[in-house]
């Protein structure tokens, strides 16, 4: 896996807007930063053990990030890390993959192959 590929998760229900929408804005939180959220693989488990904790009903997108262009920004965060922030819509074809991101017995999600 390399930085060509990026990861977003999103509920279902805001999912099923953006396919008929052609575009993603963004949850709440994204909207109110001002950029989409994005994380790495090797970053995504961890972000979704801090940010979305418990939470089922929830898709992960797997995102060709050089689809982005220029309004994709590499951004320090948690310790320093870079992170990918999309400042603006997130264009509908420029998902290669969506899954279901169950929670397992223990209440962590379940993730698929990131391949």
């Amino acid at each position: 896996m390399n930085d060509s590929v990026i990861f977003h998760m999103c509920r279902k229900e805001e999912w099923a807007q953006a396919e008929a929408d052609g575009h993603y804005p963004g949850s709440s939180q994204d909207q109110a930063d001002g950029f989409i959220h994005f994380s790495s693989a090797a970053q995504i488990e961890v972000s979704a053990a801090r940010h979305r904790a418990g939470q089922d009903g929830l898709v992960l997108l797997t995102v060709d990030a050089l689809a982005l262009g220029p309004a994709l920004k590499w951004e320090p965060s948690r310790g320093g890390a870079l992170f990918p922030h999309l400042y603006g819509a997130l264009p509908v074809a420029a998902v290669r993959r969506v899954d279901d991101l169950p929670l397992g017995p223990d209440g962590h999600h379940i993730f698929p192959v990131l391949s």
